[in-house]
C-alpha cells in the first residue's frame, strides 16, 4: 500500500510538469530509486509500466514509440507471476483454516476374528480422511486395531491411547466415566423377533429384513454335541428348563463387558433360574464369537452365548473351516432368548487430546453418518452386520447400566 500511494504522488508530480521533457528520465530515475529502496519485488512490474506511461505522455506532439516486445513480454509475465501469487495466497489460506490432526487411533472390539476385522476395515482409513477434510480436519494418519479384548479397548479409551472405540453397550457403560458415546449403529430387523427360544427353532433359518432397528437381543445356542441335542429337544417339545439342565452344560461366553455374550445372558439366567452366570460349573471364556462357533462345532462346548442371529455370519465357515457336515441350522437351536440390547456405540475418549476438541467430535459424528450412508462405507462396516450410525444419547444406555448394576450385585453376593 505504501508503494502504491508513492506511485500516486508521483504521478500526481508528473501531471503537474508534464511539459517537462525531462521528466521521463528524471521519473524514470525515482522510480528506480524507489524499488531500490523499497527492495519489494512484487512493485517492479507496477512501477515499470508506470514508467512506460509517463514516457507515452511526455511524447505528445512528437514521434510517438510503440512499446517495445520486450516491455510487452514483461508486462504479460507480471501479470502472470501477480495471478499465480494471488492463487498460491488463496491455497494457503484454505490450508491454514484446516486443522491438522498427525493421528487418529480407532480400535474394534474382537467379536469377530482380528485378522478378518482389520482386512475388512483397512478402507475406512481413507474414507474418514476423505469425509473429515470438507469438515475442516486434515487426518494424516488413521491407525486401525483390534483389542485383545473387549475391556482392553474400554481401558484404551480411558487411558487417551485409543481415541474413537466401536464398542458394544455394556462396555460403554462400563468405562463411561472417561468415555463418551457419539454414535448408534443401525442394523437390518431379522426375520424373528420374539423371547421365545422354540419360535427361533421353529422359524430357522432367521433372514434379513429391509426395517432398520437400534437394538437387538442375545442368544443362548446349543450345538450338535449329545448333551447340546438333548436340551434343544426338551425346549423345542416345550418343557420348562431347569438350573440342573444349565449347569450340566459346557458354556462359552464373552468377556463380562460383552451385552450379547455375557451381560444379557447373566440377567436371564439369574431372571429364569436365580441364579449367576459365575454360578455355571463348566464356562469358559473365547476370545470371539469366531473361536466360540469353532468350539461348538467341534464340540468343546455344548452352548455358546452371541447375538442375534450370528449363525447367519458364520453359515459358510461351519462347513468350509469347521468341516461340518449339516448346514448351521441343522446342527443348532436356540435354547435362550434375551430382552433386546441397545446397538454397539461409537465412543470417544473424554481425555485423548484429539476428542477433546468439540467441533472434531462433532465432525467425526458427522463423517460417519456420511460414511454409513454410502454403499462403499455399508461393505465396510458390514463387518459387524452394522447398516449405519445415528445421533446417540447417554440415556439410550441406562438399561445397559442396570444390567451392569445387578451383575456387580450378584457378584458380590457371591464373594
Amino acid at each position: 500500500m505504501e508503494c502504491i500511494a508513492t506511485f500516486k504522488n508521483l504521478r500526481y508530480t508528473f501531471l503537474g510538469f508534464w511539459v517537462d521533457s525531462n521528466f521521463a528520465v528524471i521519473f524514470t530515475k525515482k522510480l528506480r530509486l524507489h524499488i531500490e529502496e523499497e527492495n519489494m519485488k512484487k512493485s517492479i512490474s507496477l512501477l515499470l509500466a508506470a514508467a512506460m506511461a509517463a514516457s507515452a505522455l511526455v511524447g505528445c506532439g512528437s514521434t510517438t514509440a510503440a512499446p517495445s516486445a520486450t516491455s510487452a513480454a514483461a508486462s504479460e509475465a507480471a501479470g502472470e507471476t501477480t495471478a499465480a501469487a494471488g492463487a498460491e495466497d488463496t491455497a494457503v489460506e484454505a490450508a491454514a483454516d484446516a486443522k491438522d490432526v498427525d493421528v487418529l487411533n480407532v480400535a474394534f472390539v474382537p467379536s469377530r476374528e482380528p485378522d478378518e476385522i482389520v482386512t475388512a476395515t483397512e478402507p475406512l482409513k481413507d474414507m474418514i480422511k476423505k469425509e473429515m477434510a470438507p469438515l475442516g480436519y486434515n487426518i494424516k494418519d488413521v491407525n486401525i486395531t483390534v483389542g485383545t479384548s473387549y475391556e482392553a479397548v474400554g481401558e484404551g479409551l480411558a487411558a487417551g491411547t485409543i481415541d474413537v472405540g466401536f464398542i458394544p453397550g455394556g462396555t460403554y457403560v462400563l468405562y463411561d466415566d472417561d468415555a463418551e458415546v457419539l454414535l448408534t449403529a443401525t442394523r437390518d430387523g431379522l426375520s424373528i423377533d420374539s423371547d421365545s427360544a422354540k419360535d427361533w427353532n421353529d422359524q430357522k433359518p432367521t433372514k434379513p429384513t429391509e426395517d432398520q432397528v437400534t437394538f437387538y437381543r442375545a442368544l443362548v445356542i446349543a450345538g450338535p454335541t449329545d448333551a447340546g441335542k438333548a436340551i434343544a429337544e426338551k425346549v423345542n417339545n416345550g418343557e420348562e428348563l431347569t438350573w440342573e439342565d444349565l449347569d450340566g452344560l459346557n458354556w462359552g461366553v464373552m468377556g463380562p463387558t460383552s451385552s450379547a455374550g455375557y451381560i444379557y445372558p447373566a440377567l436371564w439366567i439369574q431372571k429364569n433360574f436365580g441364579k449367576n452366570i459365575t454360578d455355571l460349573t463348566h464356562a469358559v471364556e473365547c476370545d470371539s464369537y469366531g473361536t466360540a462357533f469353532a468350539r461348538l462345532a467341534q464340540g468343546q462346548i455344548d452352548v455358546l452365548c452371541t447375538y442375534a442371529d450370528a449363525r447367519r455370519d458364520y453359515e459358510e465357515k461351519w462347513n468350509a473351516e469347521y468341516a461340518m457336515e449339516n448346514s448351521i441350522w441343522d446342527d443348532t437351536n436356540v435354547i435362550g432368548v434375551t430382552e433386546g440390547i441397545y446397538n454397539d456405540t461409537i465412543s470417544g475418549s473424554k481425555v485423548s487430546p484429539v476428542m477433546m476438541d468439540e467441533d472434531f467430535k462433532a465432525a467425526f459424528k458427522q463423517a460417519m453418518i456420511n460414511i454409513g450412508n454410502t454403499e462403499e462405507g455399508k461393505e465396510v462396516i458390514a463387518i459387524y452386520t452394522h447398516k449405519g450410525y445415528v445421533e446417540a444419547n447417554d440415556s439410550d444406555y441406562d438399561s445397559a447400566r442396570d444390567a451392569q448394576e445387578l451383575i456387580k450385585a450378584l457378584r458380590l453376593g457371591q464373594n
